[in-house]
Order: structure tokens, then sequence, then C-alpha cells
């Protein structure tokens, strides 16, 4: 039986984990948990675990493996430990195998109280005496005496009042492991270089703010991160070395005497000299700003179109113009309930372009910026400018409001700033901007779009369908793919309630492309197996569904251990999706769904035939490039004497 608020019991631990393929260990790990009682449903666990795994290898190098995930699946926060003699691949930056592999279950809703315990045994792994101790244990007791030990190894201890004095914070995906591991990494690396630091972790277990004055007498800062740091903006003004949690981890030396460097100014070599993220590579942070609005902008499009979509295709398209529902709904009425759909989802749409410049002034300022994005986007929605002016809104009030935050202001003035005082002038720049200056002619720029839409035909339409299609296939749902789809769909929304012809087919176009990178590859899996991994032949079964479902993403696994077969394959593949979908003139009034709203597509059977024909293009290619390959292999193999 399990024992309750403990992290790890014996039934837990396998010291002579048999597996040679990760999947399989992982499984074998995973049904460990699942007879403890702590897991529900073992494949639901792994599925899990296998997406947290695509994200970014869970390998720390020097022999340990972490995979780890927050699930619904899990009762209470666990660690199952194998101990591996052969090493499994977890991809870590040394490539060395693992034979240490701790899986962390962390349910959806644990408390910080368990969590913690978790971040505690993070930053143990970055002791050489706890995990030595692991490797010689000869019984599964004595592991989870050692697990179980909440108390933090004695090791290197920064200086307590001597030396520069540093900040940071870490903070990754599922703020787990790697969080922890990193603020681990960091304090130890600045206690051998004789500096002070201080560490805010941004993990599942909360986050507790660094002290204002520690960051004020703070000489420089480090972010190792994969989310967007919290309150960045309490840190303007200090030098700042950015980087990911990844490199937080495996860097930790070079990123604290980065930071020494940048603070002392004494950088021997300048041409290696460290720069603050901002400055070096501004592309890459507009490009997080941009992603953040349109991450929080697509429920909104999904909800609200396939509601409008569905209130077409039950009470026919003059339904745009029936009467409000309220006061006016009849229970037994086919065409109210239309009405209710259409104009529920109207309603969502509304908030589509508000929410998108909202969240883009939010990433580049924090919440003090969203008042004057959010307004700034319902402006830009009444003068007519769309999304192209929601993009515009969101970057000015994130950018001036982050300007305003570094304002320096008496004591007695402080205190209302970010209540008051910021978001009354920041909206008030914003709007007169939009209402006055750039609104107008932001808006004669997308009636200019509408009206190119609407007179696409011919080869102009086939070329825009092979543009979208290469689009949505190169990064795989990164921002290549986010700009096509924010294309078609703000395309949508500037045509208002009904949409034109033009921007139904772009629409269609997206969709489709988007769905054959998976399904491709997920035919590749089932035509050819033998030139795939166990795993990458599991994971074709999922890219069916994740593909009928327009989910681009459920190619990235086959991609990221591929790229320079897979990605060529899927972009042909989905260029002659988009270009078939133009030429045959389908259209799309939901713009999300995937193969579940063909009774909303037009011409839905050459619909079809173009995604059948994209996905068998992309197969046919993956199988190709991956058969080139292995024929060097066999036929030295041939010639090898029995």
């Amino acid at each position: 039986m399990s024992d309750p608020g403990r992290l790890i019991t014996p039934a837990l631990v396998d010291l002579y984990l048999a597996p040679t393929d990760k999947t399989e260990a992982l499984r074998s790990l995973a049904q460990r948990l699942v007879a403890e009682g702590r897991v529900t449903d073992l494949d639901g666990f792994l599925a899990d675990i296998a997406a947290r795994e695509a994200q970014a290898p869970t390998g720390l190098g020097d022999g340990i493996g972490i995979p780890h995930c927050r699930s619904a699946h899990v009762t209470e926060p666990s660690l199952a430990f194998g101990r591996s003699s052969r090493g499994l691949d977890f991809d870590a930056p040394d490539g060395a195998p693992a034979d240490l592999v701790f899986m962390i279950a962390a349910p959806a809703g644990a408390d910080d109280t368990h969590l913690q315990i978790l971040a505690a045994l993070a930053g143990r792994l970055m002791d050489p005496a706890f995990t030595g101790a692991l490797r010689a244990a000869t019984d599964p007791t004595e592991v989870a005496a050692l697990v179980n030990d909440e108390q933090a190894p004695a090791a290197e201890q920064a200086p307590a009042g001597e030396g520069p004095l540093l900040v940071a914070v870490t903070s990754c995906p599922t703020g787990i492991a790697h969080t922890y591991l990193a603020a681990k990494a960091l304090e130890l690396a600045a206690a051998r270089a004789g500096a002070r630091i201080h560490v805010e972790t941004q993990g599942s277990a909360g986050a507790t703010p660094l002290d204002p004055a520690v960051i004020a007498a703070a000489n420089a800062v480090i972010f190792a991160h994969d989310v967007e740091v919290r309150g960045r903006d309490r840190f303007a003004g200090k030098p700042t070395v950015d980087v990911s949690v990844k490199s937080g981890v495996n860097r930790a030396d070079q990123l604290v005497a980065e930071a020494l460097q940048l603070a002392t100014g004494d950088i021997v070599n300048p041409t290696a000299a460290p720069k603050p993220q901002r400055e070096e590579h501004w592309g890459n942070r507009l490009r997080q700003y941009l992603m953040t609005g349109v991450s929080y902008m697509i429920p909104f499009v999904a909800a609200g179109g396939l509601l409008i979509a569905l209130g077409f295709a039950v009470g026919g398209y003059e339904i745009s113009s029936a009467h409000s529902v309220v006061g006016h709904f009849d229970w037994t009425s086919q065409q109210s309930w239309a009405a209710m759909l259409f104009q529920a989802g109207a309603a969502a749409f509304g908030f589509l372009v508000p929410v998108l410049s909202g969240y883009i002034a939010y990433a580049i300022a924090d919440r003090a910026a969203l008042a004057a994005g959010i307004v700034g986007g319902a402006i830009s929605v009444t003068v007519g400018a769309g999304f192209l002016g929601g993009i515009a809104s969101g970057l000015i009030a994130g950018l001036l409001v982050r300007w305003m935050i570094r304002w320096k202001v008496p004591g007695s003035i402080a205190g209302i700033m970010p209540v008051v005082v910021i978001p009354l002038l920041s909206v008030l720049v914003v709007g007169f901007l939009m209402f006055v200056v750039i609104g107008s002619p932001i808006a004669t720029v997308m009636s200019a779009l509408t009206d190119w839409l609407n007179g696409l035909s011919g080869t102009n339409a086939v070329l825009l369908g092979l543009l979208l299609g290469a689009m949505m296939a190169f990064d795989l749902g990164g921002p290549l793919n986010k700009v096509a789809y924010t294309f078609a769909a703000g395309a949508l929304t500037t045509a208002g309630s009904v949409p034109d012809a033009g921007s139904l087919k772009v629409m269609a176009a997206v969709m489709a492309a988007g769905m054959t990178p998976p399904l491709g590859l997920a035919l590749a899996t089932t035509v050819r197996g033998r030139l795939f991994t166990h795993e990458e032949r599991e994971n074709g079964k999922a890219a069916w569904v994740l593909g009928a479902s327009f989910i681009t993403e459920g190619a990235i696994p086959f991609a990221a251990a591929d790229p320079l077969r897979v990605i060529p394959s899927a972009i042909a593949g989905s260029m002659a999706t988009g270009g078939l979908v133009m030429a045959f003139g389908s259209t799309l009034r939901a713009p999300h769904g995937g193969i579940w709203v063909l009774p909303l597509i037009g011409n839905p059977v050459l619909y079809v035939a173009a995604i059948a024909i994209g996905t068998a293009i992309t197969a046919a290619l993956v199988i190709l490039l991956k058969g080139l390959r292995t024929q060097p292999a066999e036929a030295t193999q041939v010639l090898v004497p029995a």
C-alpha cells in the first residue's frame, strides 16, 4: 500500500530497471505508480509524460534523467526511481545515457507543500554525494529513505556578506524540475565564484518575490527561463543575462561569470562580451510579445468561430440579421437556437482583437499595460483597423507603460502609479493615437486587404495558398504558423459577421495545410514503420487524431528528432494542400475544428481530396529521405561475412 504524504516508497523503486528502450522504461516506472494507487490512468499519464518529453529533453547530464509532468491522472505528488545498468537516452547535453531515472509525477492541482518537496529534490540532484549514494544503494528501502530525507545537502554555501550581489529568476513550462535545478545550479556556481546570489523560482510551488531592496542592491541579473518572467519591470536598468532554463542548469558557471563581467565592466575580450538579451535579440523578444497575444486570442477565435458557424448551419446565413435573443427566445424554435448560437459566437469574436492587443501589451509590461492594450484593441475594432490595429495598439501600450514604469516619482505618488496614474495616462495616449493618428490609416490598409482577398482568383489564389501552406508547416505551430493562422482568422473578423468569400477560402487553405504534417507523418509510420523508432510509431498513432483535429503540433516530435528530413517533407505536402484548396475554391466558416467541422466546409469532397494529396506527398517524401539515409548501412551489413 502507498504511504500517503511520502514522496516515494520502496515499492516505487526499481534498482534493476530492465528495459533498454526509453518508452518501455517509462511505462515500467509508471506501472509502479499505478500499482501504488498514485496514478489512476496509465495511458493517460504516459501521454502527459510524452507531451512533456516532446517540449524539451529531460536529460540533465552526468547520468541523470528526470521525466516529469503535471497530470490530472496523478493522485498525490510522487516519485518513481529506476536504476539502469545499460543507461537510457534522455538526450542529455553531454550525450551520456542516464543510469538514474527519476519519474516525477505531480497532480494538476498539487498543493504548495508537496510541490516544495519536489523542488527540494530537484535541487538535491545537483549534489554528487546524493547521486553517488543512490548509485551505491543495494536496497529499495535505502533509496526511499535517501529521497524522503528533506534536508538539503551541505554543499557549497555562498558567502554571507562579501562579494558582488546577483539576483536571478528561473522558470520552466511545467514549473516542477528545471526551475529548481537551475536555481540550485546558479547558487552553487555563485558560491564557487565568490559571489552572493538570491534566486526567485517562478515554479509550480508558487514564487516568493525577491525583496525590492535586494533587487535595488544587486549588481546584475540572470534570467533562466522558458516562459515569460513575471514582474520583469522590477529589474529595469540592471545589467542582464537572459537565457533558457536549460542553460541555467548546464552553463551555470558561465552565466555567473558573464553576469559578474556585466556588473564590473571587466571584460577582457570585447568580441565575447555578453550583452543584455533585449538589445542583442530584439527580434526574438518581439516574436514573444506577438505569440503571447496570439495564444490568449486563439480560444476566443475557436469558440466564437465555431458558434457562428453552427448558427449558420442551423439557421442559415440570414440568422445574422435576427433580433436579439434577449426577450425573443423561443425554446421550441430552431431559429431561436440558431440566433443564440450566432449571437454568442459574435460576442466571443468581439473580444478577439482587444484580447490580442491587451496581452501583447501584457507581455511587454505586465499587468500595468493590460488596460491600455485592451482599450486600444477595442478602439481598433471601432475604427475598422482590425487585427493589424490591435497589434499596433498592443505594442504601443506595452512600450509606453514600460517607459512609464521607469519614471522616478515621489514616494507619495508611487503607491497610486500602477492603479491610477499609469492606466489613466496610458489609456489616454493610446486612445488618442488610435482615434486620431494611426487608426484610420490602418483601417484603410485593412479595407484594401479585404478587397484584395475578394479579388483573388486563378494563379494569384493558388500562389497565396502555396505561401500559407509553407508557413503552416515551416515551424509546426511556431511563430510563422501562428502568423498565417492569425492572418486567416483576422480576415474573418475584418469581414464582419458574415465573412466574404475571399477570407473563407484563406481560412480553408490554412486549416487544411495545418492538418497535413501530422497526418503525413502518421501515414509514414503506418506504411514504413521500420524507418521509425518505437516511440515515433507510438506518436504516429496519436498524430492521426491530432492532424484530423487541426493540431499541427502533432508533427513536432518527428521534426525534433529528424528536422532535415521531416520539415522539408511537411512543407512540400502543406504547400500542395494549400494551393489545391485555393484552386478548388473550398471555403470554411469555422476557424478551427479540423475534419470534425466538415459539414461547414464548402466543396467538402475536393477539400478532403486536397488534404489527402498533401498527406500522401509528405509521407512519400519522408519515407524516401529516411530510406536514403538507411541504405548505406544496410549495404554494408550485406558485405560483412557470416
